[in-house]
């Protein structure tokens, strides 16, 4: 599916532009791998004896699957609440920098911030990713409709995969639950490399994936943080030095 062309008369209505967000959502991979996700995610939360409503909800409200993961876990072997939502929350700061990187995208001179609040809450790792890719071909006026769409359109397939999960748990291999869930990482591996433009994006991903075997040997329990921000600096110098060289 092609988008229409920037100059389009299909823009001129937000409506239209929700519209072309929400069937973007066919466009991508990442949709049949968040589809999987879901459905491991579903199964787990069937397994943890959470109720569908619950789980949900969940899906509805935290919209991010190793956050959800790390919820049904705590929550499922008796932690506290208070625990979860502490737990959740370190988990959610990784996506800070995400939402940081993709709102300039869509702003104008002309947006308040709470017509960013709907589309902050959707930008996780997927939205991230085709946000890079698709909002170029919109019009800036009409790139938060479109991620609402987008959004929701995304939404919508995770929470009827965590209701087939849910469905199916009972006839679901563990072994199987527990493959569909590493999709995830893979593909959102694959769709960065695919988004690398330049040498500090390539430097900072293949010094990510060179530096984690080695960090993980000090057992910190915060391997991947550490290999990720050494490798970002690392790749930041390196641009930074070939910015000033070309000055």
């Amino acid at each position: 599916m092609s988008l229409p062309p920037l100059d389009s008369p299909q823009w001129k209505s937000p409506i239209r532009a929700f519209a072309w967000g929400m069937s973007s959502v066919a466009s991508t991979v990442l949709t049949l791998v968040l589809f999987a996700t879901y459905l491991g995610i579903g199964a787990l939360a069937h397994d943890s004896h959470f109720s569908l409503g619950w789980v949900l909800g969940s899906t509805l409200l935290v919209w991010a699957g190793p956050a959800q993961i790390i919820l049904i876990s705590t929550l499922g072997s008796g932690a506290t609440a208070v625990q979860a939502a502490i737990a959740v929350t370190v988990s959610a700061i990784r996506l800070f920098p995400m939402v940081v990187s993709v709102l300039p995208l869509m702003k104008t001179p002309q947006t308040k911030r709470r017509h960013l609040l709907l589309a902050t809450h959707f930008i996780a790792v997927t939205l991230w990713v085709e946000c890079y890719r698709l909002l170029p071909k919109v019009p800036r006026q009409r790139r938060i409709a479109f991620t609402h769409g987008l959004g929701c359109g995304l939404l919508t397939v995770c929470m009827v995969a965590t209701t087939l999960g849910y469905g199916l748990a009972a006839n679901l291999p563990p072994l199987f639950a527990a493959a569909i869930l590493l999709l995830t990482p893979l593909a959102f591996l694959l769709s960065t490399a695919r988004n690398c433009r330049q040498i500090s994006d390539v430097l900072a991903l293949v010094l990510g994936i060179a530096l984690f075997p080695l960090v993980s040997m000090l057992h910190t329990g915060v391997d991947i943080l550490i290999s990720g921000v050494t490798a970002g600096t690392i790749a930041y110098g390196v641009h930074w030095w070939r910015e000033r060289a070309r000055a």
